[in-house]
């Protein structure tokens, strides 16, 4: 779908005093000695391979000596700074295992392997360009989500943690067709709402490779969850149809799946369904929504071409004179959401 490409490279958005006061207050900045072009000064890579002895696109990396020791020592707080809110009276058990360079894709991060030496239990993370409307995307996909996301700022660093889940473009190669019936259509459900949250909150470039498949057993079947694992399209593209995954070539299967299983009027439900959830979502997080959306319409999230084209679109969609008058992306979202709260409130919502 030649239409369905995103247009331009996506730039990094710095990050604007309002919003990092805003990451401040919410405990998203942390001090740390190792930035993200400390780790671009690697020494040599090797090409990593699967187990199917295919290039996965990441360079594992290596360093000098001397640099290698304050790297890893750096990392490891990191770490300590992610799950246990810095405390580092167990760093000693702690070792990094490899780090890993990404040379696909817009954002380049670096993934670290954090292991314990007394178990071999490992973790990984992410050491990113800490990108304005990346963090937005992260701070949404945490308000509006079923999923809650921990990530940490400090000065032109992002650090991310690594999101558990089977990748969508491997979930249809090797696992779809090993799914019952049943299995297929609760997946498709689910799709469908994973495609509506997209769209609102104006998530874009949701092609398979960027987001999971989560299954989760429960009592005596298994239950699937889709969640994205990259927000760096974050209200970037002017192309409305670029924040509806299920136009995506890549997610074929998974819009045939919704078509194979769900009738028009469930698929309907299921879209009223999620609409209310986030109604509930924006209502137990109003104050802290209301301030990153303060904050994020003092940043510069997309090209004013690619503003206008999408405010134009989603106001040939919906005809609400907000999407028409917006002056900034955030704008847009916050049209959004506001048309699905008073379409929620018309449905009697709020009794």
């Amino acid at each position: 779908m030649s239409s369905n490409a995103p247009l331009l490279k996506k730039q990094y958005y710095p990050i604007n005093e309002q919003l990092y006061a805003y990451l401040e207050k919410y405990r998203r900045v942390a001090k740390t000695n190792v930035f993200y072009d400390d780790l671009r000064r690697f020494q040599g890579s090797v090409v990593v391979y699967d187990n199917n002895n295919e290039d996965t696109l990441w360079v594992r990396v290596y360093y000098n000596e001397l640099e290698k020791k304050e790297i890893d020592l750096s990392l490891k707080k990191i770490y300590t700074l992610l799950h246990s809110d810095g405390d580092e009276r167990n760093i000693i058990n702690l070792t990094v295992d490899y780090i890993d360079f990404c040379t696909f894709g817009n954002s380049k991060p670096f993934r670290v392997k954090i292991r314990n030496l007394l178990n071999d239990n490992y973790t990984h993370f992410y050491v990113k360009i800490a990108d304005a409307s990346r963090i937005f995307g992260l701070e949404l996909e945490h308000i509006m989500s079923p999923n809650s996301i921990n990530f940490l700022v400090h000065k032109e660093t992002l650090i991310e943690e690594h999101i558990v889940g089977i990748p969508g473009d491997v979930f249809l190669k090797h696992h779809l067709d090993k799914c019952t019936e049943n299995e297929k259509a609760q997946i498709a459900k689910e799709f469908v709402k994973f495609n509506e949250r997209c769209m609102i909150g104006l998530l874009g470039d949701m092609r398979s490779y960027n987001f999971v498949v989560i299954p989760i057993y429960d009592y005596d079947h298994i239950v699937y969850k889709i969640r994205a694992i990259d927000f760096d399209q974050q209200c970037y593209e002017g192309n409305f149809r670029l924040y509806k995954p299920h136009l995506f070539k890549e997610n074929f299967r998974f819009t045939q799946l919704v078509k194979e299983k769900l009738m028009k009027n469930s698929i309907e439900q299921y879209q009223n369904e999620e609409r209310s959830i986030l109604v509930r979502r924006i209502a137990g997080f109003e104050e802290r929504l209301s301030e990153l959306l303060q904050a994020m319409k003092a940043s510069e999230l997309s090209p004013t071409i690619n503003l206008e084209r999408l405010k134009q679109e989603t106001y040939e969609v919906t005809f609400d004179k907000s999407f028409k008058n917006a002056t900034s992306m955030v704008d847009i979202v916050e049209a959004a959401l506001n048309f699905i709260k008073r379409n929620y409130h018309t449905h009697g919502g709020d009794q």
